[in-house]
């Protein structure tokens, strides 16, 4: 028998979005303060064990259907391309680069190739954290 979880079920919802708008925030700080990919990708797997404790494994898949197996495979391609990328321009490997930017709204904005790399490093941390929550989560 399932138990009328309202109050958690709705703390969850709004509870959610708090956290994973600081794991957002986390992720775009890491290059000048501690944070980055890999602690934000943390961060945004609590958020979603989060959801799986309020509700339960099917729901939480029927309304975020990720298959993070790819989410992982897409990770280690981002990440790896952007670290070898250096090497098609006679740099070392993990070299990184970085311009100026004028953007519309941002102004005068610095765009990293390190962005790209910890983007790669977050959805690896996610897929795989979730990857083991799910398969934990699926024994009966």
């Amino acid at each position: 028998m399932k138990t009328n979880d309202v109050i958690i079920q709705f703390t969850a919802k709004i509870v959610f979005f708090m956290i994973f708008f600081y794991a957002v925030h986390i992720f775009f700080a890491g290059h000048y303060t501690p944070g980055g990919g890999f602690v934000g990708g943390l961060v945004t797997a609590s958020a979603i064990v989060l959801l799986i404790i309020a509700f339960d494994l099917k729901t939480v898949q029927t309304i975020l259907p990720i298959n993070y197996i790819y989410m992982v495979a897409i990770g280690l391609i981002l990440a790896l391309g952007t670290a070898a990328i250096s090497m098609f321009t006679g740099k070392p490997f993990f070299t990184h680069f970085f311009d100026y930017f004028n953007l519309p709204i941002l102004g005068k904005t610095s765009l990293h190739t390190a962005a790209l790399f910890d983007l790669g490093v977050y959805l690896v941390v996610v897929g795989v954290t979730m990857t083991i929550i799910q398969t934990i989560g699926e024994d009966e």
